[in-house]
């Protein structure tokens, strides 16, 4: 108590010291800032009135203000803006996992809407939309140069009726209209399988569900498994993943480590600075891991990559991520609207910004084309020609000292490479990641 009592004191005889030397000039250079602050607020008002009377068409005040609101708020970065009251309830339900709409998660560049990432199962993901695009007209009406929440209010509307987006696409030479049908988004964060032995969760956002789904598909996956001695690995896929809730992303991360930093957030007050950490517990007992990241994966989607990857607790596998290193703060204003405005940067447990730069993968594998080869295969291709083994030669003498379970382990052998070749033509990334998972066990089991 003494310690705190001296330092308080040291602090108030300094600031007795400064004022008496230094009162008159900060003052009357604070005095001259505050002038000038009340000039242009002066001058807004001006403005303002001058519109009220003088446009062309009446004006409707509240519209006018938001306006200036937003503008100043889209001023700052793409990511801050001002919610009314009804985008404010639709924000704070869809954080719940449920909401209305084209299960579409957009951003604003150069004054285009462009596209982070749909949502999985929704009507944008089944209509084809891909992260990147860039929606240029909404039912014929142009969205070039709207405040993003302008443009987001008209991809809004009933359940069940009906809007046509124009796209225009990188490598398509003309824009194409896409017609949808808006629904009722129930997202279900964490969807699971089991594929030879390795875990494979597909976590599509971060809402206050993504961690309960997690942990609870995880834990039935490896019953599934037979227990996780039976388990391989495990796949954390976040591809096309556009992010949510910090705190859920750090609950995620958090399952897979026993201690350490998970993320650390600084604001423009230093006294502001949060960091976070794991707590002892890892839902995978360590098993091996791949975290499969894409051009989609978004913010809370990279805290997670991030802080596996700093700690070597997981291959980071696919391409680079789309690199969003900012924390927005949700703040309710008066009459029943909220501020979301950007208030932090975040780093990863190394100290590195991933903003504008993304997550770099430790392994680049890129995913071809529906109906296209990957790269190396269609290389390949050419110059490898089909080999034969001695059980294609004729009249070739057969194996007749094989034991029963030699059999099932080849007829085993022979399923597995069936099932491979079935997910690499589904999705090369993910095949790329279980057979990763695989040498990596195996090489585990050797040492």
């Amino acid at each position: 108590m003494r310690k705190l009592l001296l330092a308080s004191a040291a602090g108030a005889v300094l600031g007795v010291i400064v004022s008496t030397q230094f009162a008159g000039p900060l003052v009357a250079q604070e005095a001259d800032k505050d002038k000038s602050v009340y000039e242009e607020l002066d001058l807004f008002g001006d403005v303002f009135e001058r519109i009220r009377t003088s446009y062309v068409e009446p004006v409707d005040d509240k519209k006018l203000i938001e306006a200036a609101i937003n503008g100043m708020l889209s001023s700052l970065d793409p990511h801050s803006s001002y919610l009314p009251p009804d985008d404010f309830d639709d924000m704070q339900v869809q954080t719940k996992g449920e909401f209305g709409g084209l299960g579409i998660e957009v951003t604003q560049e150069n004054g285009v809407v462009k596209v982070v990432s749909p949502i999985e199962d929704t009507p944008a993901d089944k209509a084809g939309i891909k992260p990147g695009d860039l929606i240029t007209q909404v039912d014929g009406e142009s969205v070039v140069g709207l405040n993003l929440n302008d443009a987001v209010d008209l991809m809004r509307g009933p359940v069940g009726s009906e809007i046509t987006i124009t796209i225009q696409r990188e490598g398509t030479p003309d824009p194409f209209d896409v017609k949808l049908t808006r629904e009722m988004i129930k997202t279900s964060p964490v969807k699971s399988q089991l594929i030879d032995g390795v875990v494979v969760l597909r976590v599509s956002t971060f809402n206050e569900q993504t961690y309960p789904n997690l942990e609870k598909q995880l834990r039935e996956q490896v019953e599934a498994a037979g227990g996780m001695d039976k388990v391989t690995g495990f796949i954390l896929d976040l591809r096309n993943d556009p992010g949510g809730l910090l705190n859920q992303a750090i609950s995620v991360v958090d399952a897979f480590l026993d201690s350490g930093e998970i993320v650390s957030t600084r604001g423009r007050d230093p006294r502001d600075s949060e960091r976070y950490n794991a707590t002892p517990g890892d839902l995978t007992e360590g098993k091996p891991m791949v975290v499969l990241v894409n051009g989609g994966s978004a913010s809370a989607s990279e805290i997670v990559a991030g802080a596996l990857q700093d700690h070597r607790r997981a291959v980071i596998l696919g391409t680079q991520s789309f690199g969003k290193g900012s924390v927005q703060t949700i703040m309710p204003v008066q009459d029943d609207g909220a501020l979301r405005l950007t208030t932090a940067r975040y780093y990863t447990p190394s100290g590195r910004s991933i903003q504008a730069l993304g997550i770099a993968p430790d392994i680049v594998v890129e995913q071809p084309a529906p109906g296209e080869k990957p790269e190396d295969e269609a290389e390949a291709q050419p110059t490898v020609p089909q080999m034969r083994s001695e059980a294609d030669l004729r009249g070739a003498l057969t194996n007749d000292q094989l034991t029963e379970d030699e059999k099932k382990q080849l007829e085993a052998a022979k399923k597995h490479q069936e099932e491979t070749a079935k997910l690499r033509a589904s999705d090369y990334q993910l095949s790329y990641g279980v057979d990763l998972l695989r040498g990596m066990s195996f090489m585990h089991a050797e040492n």
